[in-house]
């Protein structure tokens, strides 16, 4: 599992991109969402990067929680530099929908585990 965990986040990520540009009708070409995920998924990498740098393994909720609002924080500040729109509403709902996801999964992964 910790060699797939980086991918699980970056599915995750894609899923609440494409969720979102559907909901808002914005569409699912390929431009579009390369344009609306890679923020995101530069933040994921960073987040990825810090957390490999401790010598941990990302499995835990822990890491979870940090990665998530790495990726969400970097995200947001990449999107502003790129003069994309960061909503306050939008900042919550991607920090709820990718910190549940982030989270969701490890705590899964632990259960069944255990």
């Amino acid at each position: 599992m910790r060699r797939v965990a980086p991918l699980v986040d970056v599915l995750g990520v894609l899923v609440f991109v494409l969720i979102g540009r559907a909901h808002h009708d914005h569409g699912e070409t390929f431009g579009g969402v390369v344009s609306t995920a890679w923020p995101f998924l530069l933040g994921l990498l960073v987040a990825w990067s810090a957390v490999r740098r401790t010598g941990r393994d990302g499995l835990s909720l822990r890491a979870g929680a940090f990665i998530a609002l790495v990726t969400v924080v970097i995200g947001m500040t990449a999107r502003v530099l790129a003069g994309q729109g960061t909503a306050p509403a939008f900042i919550a709902v991607a920090l709820a929908f990718n910190g549940a996801l982030m989270l969701a999964w490890r705590a899964l992964g632990r259960w069944w585990g255990r």
